[in-house]
């Protein structure tokens, strides 16, 4: 299984509109990607209650994980994403 730990970039959290960018970008990734905090049991990261659920704080570890075959590149910007705080996800990336 793909693995990233990350700490949350966005000063008020996964709370709102960072996890509405969050979600949406979980959801285009094309593989199905969990989503935890670092002690946490893993949710999926494409459903915007189950992200808002988690109540994870800026600068709090979380863990995004998938055992689907291509996960890497997808976590790869989803962690590039969540660690910058990012108001979307580049192009470039």
């Amino acid at each position: 299984m793909a693995e990233r730990r990350v700490n949350v970039g966005w000063a008020e959290g996964l709370h709102a509109r960072p996890a509405s960018i969050f979600v949406r970008a979980a959801t285009a990734a094309g593989v199905p990607v969990t989503i935890a905090k670092a002690d946490g049991n893993p949710v999926n990261a494409a459903s915007m209650l189950a992200v808002l659920g988690l109540g994870a704080q800026g600068g709090e570890e979380i863990v995004l994980a998938s055992d689907a075959g291509g996960a890497d590149a997808a976590l790869d910007r989803l962690a590039k994403l969540v660690a910058e705080g990012l108001d979307e996800l580049p192009e470039t990336v």
